[in-house]
């Protein structure tokens, strides 16, 4: 885990630990600046085709997950929405583009951080009629490709995703059976 600052990034006093809502926390007493220890943010986007039923995911070539396969994902930068940061990564690591009204909320998780603590990752899926370009490996990925239902083995994927995967084929059988299409 990354260190807790010593000094307030406000006034640059050094801070104090004091007891603030039930935790220790490091506290400025000059400004008040309280720090926070959030989760890091990240997002990414699961590329769903129909035919034949099947999710997009990526080999990660670094971690945290490295040789691991998962979905398209990466941390927001500080001035960017949830759904722009993952239009934003699947670019980088597939090479795809989509416009970012064409991706849809469908999951978040809670995972350990690759430096301690936890990243929260919001998950959106697009269907692949809505994306531009071929799959091609991009930055953090080792290789890219589609995989169906069957294929999804936990031993290859990131841990705590495969149910997420799942379903994001699920909703592309469901929506076909229905006459529609995924979104």
């Amino acid at each position: 885990m990354t260190a807790a600052p010593a000094y307030c990034p406000h006034c640059g006093t050094m801070l104090e630990k004091r007891q603030r809502e039930g935790r220790l926390r490091r506290f400025c007493p000059d400004c008040e600046w309280v720090v926070y220890r959030n989760p890091d943010p990240a997002a990414g986007v699961l590329v769903v085709r129909e035919d034949p039923p099947s999710v997009l995911l990526v080999k990660r070539s670094s971690a945290p997950a490295a040789g691991r396969w998962s979905l398209p994902a990466g941390y927001l930068e500080w001035d960017e929405p949830a759904r722009k940061a993952a239009v934003r990564e699947l670019r980088e690591e597939t090479t795809l583009s989509v416009a970012p009204e064409d991706a849809s909320l469908v999951s978040t998780r809670l995972r350990p951080g690759a430096h301690g603590g936890y990243t929260l990752v919001v998950i959106y899926m697009t269907p692949a009629t809505a994306v531009d370009g071929t799959p091609t490996a991009g930055s953090d990925a080792a290789a890219v490709r589609y995989f169906e239902r069957e294929e999804l083995d936990p031993a290859a994927l990131e841990p705590d995703y495969r149910a997420v995967f799942e379903d994001a084929i699920d909703a592309v059988v469901d929506d076909q059976g229905a006459g529609g299409s995924p979104s």
